[in-house]
Protein backbone atom coordinates (compact mmCIF):
# COMPACT_ATOMS: atom_id res chain seq x y z
CA UNK A 1 0.00 0.00 0.00
CA UNK A 2 1.19 3.58 -0.88
CA UNK A 3 -0.66 6.31 0.52
CA UNK A 4 0.05 10.18 -1.25
CA UNK A 5 -0.05 12.89 0.81
CA UNK A 6 -1.30 17.03 0.09
CA UNK A 7 1.32 19.20 0.74
CA UNK A 8 -0.33 19.87 4.24
CA UNK A 9 0.08 16.20 5.10
CA UNK A 10 -3.44 14.52 4.60
CA UNK A 11 -3.88 11.55 2.39
CA UNK A 12 -5.26 12.43 -1.42
CA UNK A 13 -5.01 8.90 -2.35
CA UNK A 14 -3.97 5.71 -1.69
CA UNK A 15 -2.86 3.15 -4.07
CA UNK A 16 -2.84 -0.71 -3.18
CA UNK A 17 -2.67 -3.88 -4.61
CA UNK A 18 -1.71 -7.58 -3.94
CA UNK A 19 0.77 -10.53 -5.53
CA UNK A 20 -2.17 -12.80 -4.62
CA UNK A 21 -4.65 -15.00 -6.30
CA UNK A 22 -7.92 -16.06 -5.93
CA UNK A 23 -10.59 -14.85 -2.66
CA UNK A 24 -6.93 -12.76 -1.37
CA UNK A 25 -7.00 -10.97 -4.13
CA UNK A 26 -10.79 -10.48 -4.50
CA UNK A 27 -10.74 -9.13 -0.98
CA UNK A 28 -7.52 -7.69 -1.38
CA UNK A 29 -8.98 -4.41 -0.29
CA UNK A 30 -9.98 -5.11 3.14
CA UNK A 31 -6.26 -5.46 4.44
CA UNK A 32 -7.03 -1.32 3.93
CA UNK A 33 -9.28 -1.86 7.33
CA UNK A 34 -6.06 -2.50 9.25
CA UNK A 35 -3.66 -0.34 7.47
CA UNK A 36 -5.41 2.78 7.09
CA UNK A 37 -6.20 5.96 9.45
CA UNK A 38 -9.70 6.20 10.36
CA UNK A 39 -10.95 8.79 8.10
CA UNK A 40 -13.42 8.64 4.88
CA UNK A 41 -12.50 6.65 1.45
CA UNK A 42 -13.64 6.29 -1.75
CA UNK A 43 -13.13 3.67 -4.56
CA UNK A 44 -12.16 5.57 -7.78
CA UNK A 45 -14.78 4.23 -10.69
CA UNK A 46 -12.19 2.19 -12.41
CA UNK A 47 -12.31 -0.01 -9.56
CA UNK A 48 -12.34 -3.42 -11.33
CA UNK A 49 -14.95 -4.81 -9.07
CA UNK A 50 -16.92 -1.75 -7.28
CA UNK A 51 -19.10 -4.02 -5.13
CA UNK A 52 -16.62 -7.11 -4.14
CA UNK A 53 -14.53 -3.81 -3.13
CA UNK A 54 -16.56 -2.88 -1.12
CA UNK A 55 -17.59 -6.13 0.30
CA UNK A 56 -13.83 -6.89 1.23
CA UNK A 57 -13.36 -3.78 3.26
CA UNK A 58 -16.65 -4.55 4.63
CA UNK A 59 -16.65 -8.11 5.79
CA UNK A 60 -12.87 -7.22 7.19
CA UNK A 61 -14.14 -4.27 9.07
CA UNK A 62 -16.82 -6.74 11.48
CA UNK A 63 -15.43 -7.02 15.31
CA UNK A 64 -16.97 -8.86 18.00
CA UNK A 65 -16.83 -6.71 20.70
CA UNK A 66 -19.43 -8.53 23.31
CA UNK A 67 -16.70 -9.15 26.02
CA UNK A 68 -14.33 -6.56 25.50
CA UNK A 69 -13.92 -2.70 25.29
CA UNK A 70 -14.08 -1.51 21.36
CA UNK A 71 -10.84 -0.48 19.56
CA UNK A 72 -10.86 2.55 17.87
CA UNK A 73 -12.39 4.19 14.94
CA UNK A 74 -11.68 2.09 11.60
CA UNK A 75 -11.45 4.12 8.18
CA UNK A 76 -15.14 4.07 6.36
CA UNK A 77 -15.43 3.62 2.91
CA UNK A 78 -17.92 5.91 1.12
CA UNK A 79 -20.75 3.61 -1.28
CA UNK A 80 -21.08 5.24 -4.75
CA UNK A 81 -24.35 5.94 -5.74
CA UNK A 82 -25.06 3.13 -8.45
CA UNK A 83 -24.20 0.84 -5.78
CA UNK A 84 -27.45 -1.19 -4.31
CA UNK A 85 -26.33 -0.20 -1.24
CA UNK A 86 -29.71 -1.77 0.56
CA UNK A 87 -28.58 -5.40 -0.86
CA UNK A 88 -25.16 -4.39 0.30
CA UNK A 89 -26.56 -3.76 3.61
CA UNK A 90 -28.50 -7.12 3.74
CA UNK A 91 -25.72 -9.13 3.08
CA UNK A 92 -23.60 -7.65 5.49
CA UNK A 93 -26.29 -7.68 8.41
CA UNK A 94 -26.90 -11.64 7.35
CA UNK A 95 -23.11 -12.62 7.78
CA UNK A 96 -22.47 -10.48 10.74
CA UNK A 97 -25.43 -11.76 12.31
CA UNK A 98 -24.11 -15.14 11.71
CA UNK A 99 -20.64 -14.45 12.82
CA UNK A 100 -22.16 -13.27 16.31
CA UNK A 101 -24.01 -16.42 16.67
CA UNK A 102 -21.01 -18.84 16.69
CA UNK A 103 -18.43 -15.97 18.36
CA UNK A 104 -21.06 -16.12 21.16
CA UNK A 105 -19.82 -18.55 24.20
CA UNK A 106 -21.74 -21.60 25.04
CA UNK A 107 -22.27 -20.41 28.77
CA UNK A 108 -24.09 -17.12 26.49
CA UNK A 109 -25.77 -19.06 24.15
CA UNK A 110 -27.36 -22.53 25.23
CA UNK A 111 -30.08 -24.24 23.08
CA UNK A 112 -32.36 -22.39 24.64
CA UNK A 113 -31.24 -18.87 23.79
CA UNK A 114 -30.57 -20.18 20.21
CA UNK A 115 -34.28 -21.03 19.98
CA UNK A 116 -34.63 -17.45 21.52
CA UNK A 117 -32.72 -16.03 18.76
CA UNK A 118 -34.53 -17.66 16.30
CA UNK A 119 -37.80 -16.59 17.65
CA UNK A 120 -36.68 -13.24 17.44
CA UNK A 121 -35.44 -12.72 14.20
CA UNK A 122 -38.85 -14.43 12.68
CA UNK A 123 -40.98 -12.10 14.56
CA UNK A 124 -38.99 -8.74 13.56
CA UNK A 125 -40.64 -9.98 10.14
CA UNK A 126 -43.49 -11.13 10.57
CA UNK A 127 -43.02 -14.75 10.36
CA UNK A 128 -44.43 -17.41 12.85
CA UNK A 129 -44.13 -20.68 14.02
CA UNK A 130 -42.54 -22.92 17.77
CA UNK A 131 -40.50 -24.54 19.63
CA UNK A 132 -40.89 -27.74 21.01
CA UNK A 133 -38.87 -28.45 24.37
CA UNK A 134 -37.81 -31.57 26.23
CA UNK A 135 -40.11 -34.23 26.38
CA UNK A 136 -42.72 -32.82 23.68
CA UNK A 137 -40.23 -34.00 21.39
CA UNK A 138 -41.09 -37.26 21.46
CA UNK A 139 -44.76 -37.09 21.91
CA UNK A 140 -44.08 -34.95 18.41
CA UNK A 141 -42.02 -37.35 16.88
CA UNK A 142 -38.35 -36.40 16.80
CA UNK A 143 -36.56 -38.90 19.07
CA UNK A 144 -33.08 -38.72 17.80
CA UNK A 145 -32.98 -34.71 18.62
CA UNK A 146 -34.34 -35.68 22.00
CA UNK A 147 -31.67 -38.49 22.67
CA UNK A 148 -28.72 -36.35 21.52
CA UNK A 149 -29.51 -33.15 23.87
CA UNK A 150 -31.24 -35.04 26.69
CA UNK A 151 -27.57 -35.49 29.07
CA UNK A 152 -27.80 -31.42 29.35
CA UNK A 153 -29.32 -29.76 32.09
CA UNK A 154 -30.52 -27.28 29.36
CA UNK A 155 -33.13 -29.05 27.43
CA UNK A 156 -33.17 -29.70 23.74
CA UNK A 157 -36.22 -28.25 21.28
CA UNK A 158 -36.67 -27.86 18.06
CA UNK A 159 -37.45 -24.68 16.24
CA UNK A 160 -39.52 -24.52 13.15
CA UNK A 161 -40.78 -21.05 11.92
CA UNK A 162 -42.38 -19.88 8.27
CA UNK A 163 -42.37 -16.66 6.93
CA UNK A 164 -43.97 -15.63 2.86
CA UNK A 165 -47.05 -16.24 1.15
CA UNK A 166 -48.18 -19.96 1.43
CA UNK A 167 -48.50 -19.82 -2.21
CA UNK A 168 -45.46 -19.01 -2.92
CA UNK A 169 -42.08 -21.04 -4.02
CA UNK A 170 -41.45 -23.50 -0.90
CA UNK A 171 -37.34 -22.77 0.17
CA UNK A 172 -36.64 -24.67 3.68
CA UNK A 173 -33.51 -23.92 5.57
CA UNK A 174 -32.26 -26.51 7.84
CA UNK A 175 -29.39 -26.00 10.34
CA UNK A 176 -27.63 -27.97 12.80
CA UNK A 177 -27.93 -26.40 15.90
CA UNK A 178 -25.39 -28.33 18.51
CA UNK A 179 -24.29 -25.40 20.72
CA UNK A 180 -21.80 -26.74 22.43
CA UNK A 181 -20.03 -30.58 21.83
CA UNK A 182 -17.86 -32.51 24.36
CA UNK A 183 -18.32 -35.73 22.27
CA UNK A 184 -20.59 -37.06 24.81
CA UNK A 185 -19.46 -40.32 26.29
CA UNK A 186 -17.03 -40.60 23.06
CA UNK A 187 -15.26 -37.50 24.57
CA UNK A 188 -13.59 -35.47 22.81
CA UNK A 189 -9.52 -34.99 23.66
CA UNK A 190 -9.38 -31.24 25.24
CA UNK A 191 -7.64 -29.79 22.16
CA UNK A 192 -10.57 -30.94 19.91
CA UNK A 193 -13.50 -29.29 22.24
CA UNK A 194 -11.60 -25.98 22.18
CA UNK A 195 -13.48 -24.53 19.20
CA UNK A 196 -16.98 -26.70 19.95
CA UNK A 197 -18.93 -23.65 20.46
CA UNK A 198 -18.59 -23.32 16.67
CA UNK A 199 -20.86 -26.56 16.34
CA UNK A 200 -23.94 -24.33 15.63
CA UNK A 201 -22.81 -23.26 12.71
CA UNK A 202 -24.74 -24.67 10.46
CA UNK A 203 -27.81 -23.47 12.81
CA UNK A 204 -25.98 -19.42 12.23
CA UNK A 205 -25.60 -19.57 8.45
CA UNK A 206 -28.99 -20.60 7.96
CA UNK A 207 -29.91 -18.22 10.22
CA UNK A 208 -27.51 -14.90 8.25
CA UNK A 209 -29.05 -16.53 4.67
CA UNK A 210 -32.91 -16.34 6.56
CA UNK A 211 -32.37 -13.04 7.57
CA UNK A 212 -31.21 -11.95 3.71
CA UNK A 213 -34.65 -13.54 2.42
CA UNK A 214 -36.72 -11.76 4.58
CA UNK A 215 -35.01 -8.25 4.34
CA UNK A 216 -35.09 -8.34 0.93
CA UNK A 217 -38.45 -9.87 1.06
CA UNK A 218 -37.67 -12.52 -1.80
CA UNK A 219 -41.46 -13.82 -2.98
CA UNK A 220 -40.77 -17.31 -1.24
CA UNK A 221 -42.54 -19.44 1.56
CA UNK A 222 -39.39 -19.50 4.22
CA UNK A 223 -39.08 -21.94 5.97
CA UNK A 224 -36.14 -22.47 8.71
CA UNK A 225 -36.08 -26.22 10.91
CA UNK A 226 -33.15 -25.73 13.83
CA UNK A 227 -32.81 -28.81 16.33
CA UNK A 228 -30.97 -26.90 19.57
CA UNK A 229 -29.02 -29.17 21.42
CA UNK A 230 -26.37 -29.91 23.58
CA UNK A 231 -24.18 -32.93 23.50
CA UNK A 232 -23.45 -33.21 26.85
CA UNK A 233 -22.19 -35.97 29.28
CA UNK A 234 -23.92 -37.23 32.49
CA UNK A 235 -25.89 -40.42 33.84
CA UNK A 236 -28.93 -39.94 30.68
CA UNK A 237 -26.35 -39.91 27.66
CA UNK A 238 -27.27 -41.57 24.63
CA UNK A 239 -24.05 -44.72 24.49
CA UNK A 240 -22.30 -46.29 21.86
CA UNK A 241 -24.37 -49.71 20.97
CA UNK A 242 -27.72 -47.62 21.22
CA UNK A 243 -30.33 -48.02 18.68
CA UNK A 244 -32.58 -44.72 18.41
CA UNK A 245 -35.72 -44.85 16.29
CA UNK A 246 -36.29 -41.96 14.08
CA UNK A 247 -39.09 -39.77 12.54
CA UNK A 248 -38.31 -40.99 9.54
CA UNK A 249 -39.26 -44.35 10.82
CA UNK A 250 -35.90 -46.08 10.11
CA UNK A 251 -33.72 -47.41 13.53
CA UNK A 252 -30.11 -45.99 13.59
CA UNK A 253 -27.42 -47.97 15.46
CA UNK A 254 -24.91 -45.50 17.15
CA UNK A 255 -21.73 -46.06 16.17
CA UNK A 256 -20.35 -43.27 18.17
CA UNK A 257 -21.78 -40.56 19.91
CA UNK A 258 -18.95 -37.57 18.76
CA UNK A 259 -21.06 -38.09 15.60
CA UNK A 260 -24.15 -36.61 16.81
CA UNK A 261 -25.01 -33.60 14.56
CA UNK A 262 -26.07 -36.00 11.60
CA UNK A 263 -28.96 -37.37 13.86
CA UNK A 264 -30.61 -34.38 15.19
CA UNK A 265 -30.15 -33.13 11.39
CA UNK A 266 -31.92 -36.63 10.01
CA UNK A 267 -35.67 -35.87 12.28
CA UNK A 268 -34.95 -32.23 10.93
CA UNK A 269 -34.61 -33.22 7.04
CA UNK A 270 -37.55 -36.14 7.79
CA UNK A 271 -39.88 -32.94 8.96
CA UNK A 272 -38.75 -30.96 5.93
CA UNK A 273 -38.37 -33.81 3.52
CA UNK A 274 -42.53 -34.17 4.72
CA UNK A 275 -44.44 -30.99 2.74
CA UNK A 276 -41.53 -31.77 -0.52
CA UNK A 277 -40.49 -28.01 -0.93
CA UNK A 278 -39.00 -26.67 -3.60
CA UNK A 279 -35.66 -26.59 -2.85
CA UNK A 280 -34.34 -27.65 0.88
CA UNK A 281 -31.04 -26.59 1.86
CA UNK A 282 -28.95 -27.87 4.96
CA UNK A 283 -25.78 -26.45 6.67
CA UNK A 284 -23.83 -27.83 9.06
CA UNK A 285 -20.48 -28.04 10.59
CA UNK A 286 -20.58 -32.56 10.23
CA UNK A 287 -17.20 -33.17 9.96
CA UNK A 288 -13.57 -33.25 10.10
CA UNK A 289 -13.17 -35.51 7.16
CA UNK A 290 -14.71 -32.48 5.15
CA UNK A 291 -11.51 -30.12 6.39
CA UNK A 292 -8.87 -32.69 5.81
CA UNK A 293 -10.13 -32.79 2.16
CA UNK A 294 -10.93 -29.53 1.40
CA UNK A 295 -9.33 -27.07 4.33
CA UNK A 296 -11.20 -24.37 6.54
CA UNK A 297 -11.89 -22.11 3.58
CA UNK A 298 -13.67 -24.67 1.00
CA UNK A 299 -17.18 -26.18 2.12
CA UNK A 300 -17.94 -29.67 0.08
CA UNK A 301 -21.75 -29.71 -0.66
CA UNK A 302 -23.83 -32.29 -1.76
CA UNK A 303 -26.98 -32.80 -3.96
CA UNK A 304 -27.83 -35.07 -7.14
CA UNK A 305 -29.57 -32.47 -8.57
CA UNK A 306 -26.96 -32.12 -11.57
CA UNK A 307 -28.38 -28.28 -12.78
CA UNK A 308 -28.86 -27.19 -9.22
CA UNK A 309 -25.10 -28.24 -8.51
CA UNK A 310 -24.07 -26.04 -11.69
CA UNK A 311 -25.19 -22.79 -10.38
CA UNK A 312 -24.37 -22.79 -7.37
CA UNK A 313 -20.87 -23.67 -8.44
CA UNK A 314 -21.34 -20.48 -10.74
CA UNK A 315 -22.55 -18.22 -8.48
CA UNK A 316 -20.02 -19.29 -5.81
CA UNK A 317 -17.25 -17.93 -8.53
CA UNK A 318 -19.23 -14.83 -8.79
CA UNK A 319 -19.71 -14.10 -5.34
CA UNK A 320 -16.10 -14.66 -4.19
CA UNK A 321 -18.13 -17.71 -2.00
CA UNK A 322 -15.92 -20.74 -2.56
CA UNK A 323 -17.88 -24.12 -2.38
CA UNK A 324 -16.83 -27.12 -3.79
CA UNK A 325 -19.52 -29.97 -5.42
CA UNK A 326 -18.52 -33.96 -4.02
CA UNK A 327 -20.12 -36.58 -4.71
CA UNK A 328 -22.89 -38.60 -3.10
CA UNK A 329 -21.36 -42.35 -4.20
CA UNK A 330 -23.84 -44.31 -3.81
CA UNK A 331 -21.37 -47.49 -3.59
CA UNK A 332 -19.77 -46.14 0.35
CA UNK A 333 -23.81 -46.72 1.59
CA UNK A 334 -22.86 -50.28 2.47
CA UNK A 335 -20.26 -48.36 5.04
CA UNK A 336 -23.59 -47.69 6.53
CA UNK A 337 -25.07 -51.36 7.22
CA UNK A 338 -26.00 -52.40 10.18
CA UNK A 339 -26.19 -56.17 11.26
CA UNK A 340 -29.18 -54.94 13.73
CA UNK A 341 -30.16 -51.81 13.10
CA UNK A 342 -32.02 -50.04 9.80
CA UNK A 343 -28.68 -48.07 9.43
CA UNK A 344 -25.64 -46.95 10.97
CA UNK A 345 -25.25 -43.37 11.41
CA UNK A 346 -21.18 -43.83 11.11
CA UNK A 347 -18.74 -46.10 8.44
CA UNK A 348 -18.56 -49.22 10.45
CA UNK A 349 -16.86 -51.25 7.57
CA UNK A 350 -13.15 -50.53 8.70
CA UNK A 351 -12.50 -48.59 5.65
CA UNK A 352 -12.15 -45.47 7.95
CA UNK A 353 -12.35 -42.82 4.42
CA UNK A 354 -15.15 -40.76 2.57
CA UNK A 355 -16.40 -39.41 6.10
CA UNK A 356 -18.15 -36.61 4.81
CA UNK A 357 -19.65 -38.25 2.10
CA UNK A 358 -20.91 -41.59 4.26
CA UNK A 359 -22.23 -38.35 6.17
CA UNK A 360 -23.68 -37.08 3.77
CA UNK A 361 -25.46 -40.46 2.45
CA UNK A 362 -26.96 -40.90 6.05
CA UNK A 363 -28.46 -37.78 5.73
CA UNK A 364 -30.04 -38.56 2.48
CA UNK A 365 -32.00 -41.81 3.52
CA UNK A 366 -33.97 -39.27 5.44
CA UNK A 367 -34.81 -37.27 1.97
CA UNK A 368 -36.78 -38.96 -0.31
CA UNK A 369 -39.54 -36.63 -1.83
CA UNK A 370 -37.38 -33.72 -2.40
CA UNK A 371 -35.35 -33.69 -5.31
CA UNK A 372 -34.00 -30.47 -5.21
CA UNK A 373 -31.80 -31.26 -1.16
CA UNK A 374 -28.59 -29.77 -1.16
CA UNK A 375 -26.00 -30.23 2.35
CA UNK A 376 -23.36 -28.27 3.09
CA UNK A 377 -20.09 -29.76 5.01
CA UNK A 378 -18.97 -26.16 6.53
CA UNK A 379 -16.17 -25.21 8.80
CA UNK A 380 -18.12 -22.02 9.86
CA UNK A 381 -14.33 -20.82 11.14
CA UNK A 382 -11.59 -19.01 10.03
CA UNK A 383 -8.64 -19.77 11.74
CA UNK A 384 -6.23 -16.76 10.75
CA UNK A 385 -6.86 -13.52 9.45
CA UNK A 386 -7.14 -12.98 5.86
CA UNK A 387 -8.85 -9.71 3.58
CA UNK A 388 -12.56 -10.15 4.33
CA UNK A 389 -12.41 -12.63 6.73
CA UNK A 390 -11.28 -11.73 10.35
CA UNK A 391 -10.45 -14.54 12.30
CA UNK A 392 -13.24 -16.34 14.26
CA UNK A 393 -17.19 -17.21 13.50
CA UNK A 394 -17.12 -17.19 9.75
CA UNK A 395 -20.44 -17.29 7.35
CA UNK A 396 -19.72 -19.67 4.49
CA UNK A 397 -21.80 -20.05 1.30
CA UNK A 398 -24.51 -17.96 2.16
CA UNK A 399 -23.91 -14.88 -0.38
CA UNK A 400 -24.21 -17.65 -2.82
CA UNK A 401 -27.14 -19.16 -1.57
CA UNK A 402 -28.76 -15.40 -1.09
CA UNK A 403 -28.15 -15.19 -4.76
CA UNK A 404 -29.26 -18.51 -5.96
CA UNK A 405 -32.50 -17.97 -3.93
CA UNK A 406 -33.14 -14.51 -5.50
CA UNK A 407 -31.98 -15.45 -9.27
CA UNK A 408 -34.53 -18.51 -9.40
CA UNK A 409 -37.31 -17.04 -7.39
CA UNK A 410 -37.14 -13.12 -8.56
CA UNK A 411 -37.74 -13.53 -11.52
Amino acid sequence: MLVVPAAEGSEVAVLYGTDEEGLSSTFASGSLVTALPSGDYIFETSFPDIELGLLGFALSSYRFNRYRKSGGDLPRLVVPDDVDLERLCTVLDGVELARDLINTPANDLGPEELATAITKLFEEHGGKGEVIVGEALLERGFPMVHAVGRASANAPRLADFSWGDEKAPKVTLVGKGVIFDTGGLDIKPASAMTLMKKDMGGAANVLGLASMIMAAKLPVRLRVIVPCVENAISGTAFRPGDVLPSRKGLTVEIGNTDAEGRLVLADALALADEETPDLLIDMATLTGAARVALGPDLPPFYTEDDELAEEIALLSEASADPLWRLPLWQPYMKYLDSKIADINHINTSGVGFAGSITAALFLSRFVENTAAWVHFDIYGWTPIDKPGKPSGGEAQGIRCLFDLITEKYSS
